[in-house]
C-alpha cells in the first residue's frame, strides 16, 4: 500500500477508525490495527498501545503485527519509564526524543536501555483521549532518523480518531443494553397486564383487585411479578393459590 500517497492513507484510516458501531467489536484487534497504521504511516519500526485500568494502572494492551517481540519488550518497560509513561501521566503528547542522548538515559534509564538494545534510537508517544479523559497512550518506536513534528501530529490525529471510535462503541453498547432492558420491561408489563385481564374476567372483579392478588402472591413467595403473571397466562398456577379464600374455585 506504500504506493498510495500518505495523505490518502491517513484519510482512509481516520474513516476506518470511526466505524465502531458493531456488535462483534474487538478492542484488542481495533487498537492493534491502530498500531499497524502508525507503523505504516510514520515509517516506524513498531508501535504499541497502553491502556489505563480503572485503578489508574497502565497495562500494555495492543501492538503492531511487525516485530511483536520488540514492541512487547518496550511496552513492558513503559509503565514506569519512557514516553508512554509521561504521556499517561500528563495527558499530553511527548515529542520525539533521541534515545542516544544523555537526557533520555537520565529520564528513562530502563526504557532507554531496552530500546537501544533493540536498535530503537527515537521514540515518542501521544495520549489516547476523549476530551479530558485519558484512556491510554500510543507509543511509536523508530530507528534513525528521529521523527518530525509533522509525524507527531499525524500520530495524535490517529489516536484521537481511535479514542473517538472507542467512545462511540462504549455509547453503542450502553444504548444496546438500555434498549434490551426497556424491551424486557415492556414484555414484563404486557405479561402482567394479560394476567390481570384474565384473572379479572375469571373472577368477575376489577383489574386492580386481580393485580393486588398477583402482587401479594409474588411477595409471599418472593417471586418476580412477571414470572407469576406468566404462570397465570400459561395456567400453571391455580386460582386457589392466588385467592386462598376461594378454596380453588375457578
Amino acid at each position: 500500500m506504500s504506493h498510495v500517497p500518505r495523505e490518502l492513507r491517513l484519510a482512509t484510516a481516520l474513516v476506518e477508525f470511526s466505524d465502531t458501531l458493531l456488535d462483534e467489536f474487538d478492542a484488542e484487534r481495533y487498537l492493534g490495527r491502530l498500531a499497524d497504521t502508525c507503523v505504516d504511516l510514520l515509517e516506524a519500526r513498531g508501535a504499541g498501545v497502553s491502556l489505563l485500568e480503572a485503578d489508574g494502572r497502565p497495562v500494555p494492551f495492543a501492538h503492531s503485527s511487525e516485530r511483536p517481540h520488540l514492541v512487547r519488550s518496550l511496552l513492558a518497560a513503559s509503565p514506569t519509564s519512557g514516553p508512554a509513561h509521561d504521556s499517561l501521566r500528563t495527558g499530553k503528547a511527548v515529542p520525539p526524543v533521541v534515545l542516544t542522548s544523555e537526557e533520555a538515559a537520565v529520564c528513562w534509564p530502563t526504557f532507554t536501555a531496552v530500546a537501544l538494545r533493540h536498535g530503537i534510537t527515537a521514540a515518542y508517544a501521544v495520549p489516547l483521549r476523549t476530551r479530558e479523559e485519558v484512556l491510554g497512550a500510543v507509543s511509536i518506536f523508530k530507528p534513525e532518523p528521529p521523527a518530525t513534528e509533522a509525524e507527531l501530529a499525524i500520530a495524535q490525529s490517529l489516536a484521537d480518531a481511535a479514542a473517538l471510535g472507542l467512545s462511540h462503541q462504549r455509547t453503542y453498547v450502553q444504548y444496546r443494553e438500555l434498549t434490551g432492558q426497556l424491551q424486557q420491561a415492556l414484555a414484563s408489563r404486557v405479561q402482567i397486564e394479560q394476567a390481570k385481564g384474565m384473572l379479572a374476567e375469571r373472577w368477575n372483579t376489577e383489574p386492580d383487585t386481580a393485580f393486588t392478588a398477583l402482587r401479594q402472591y409474588a411477595r409471599r413467595n418472593r417471586l418476580p411479578l412477571d414470572q407469576v403473571s406468566r404462570a397465570v397466562t400459561q395456567r400453571t398456577l391455580a386460582d386457589g393459590q392466588l385467592r386462598p379464600d376461594t378454596s380453588g374455585r375457578a
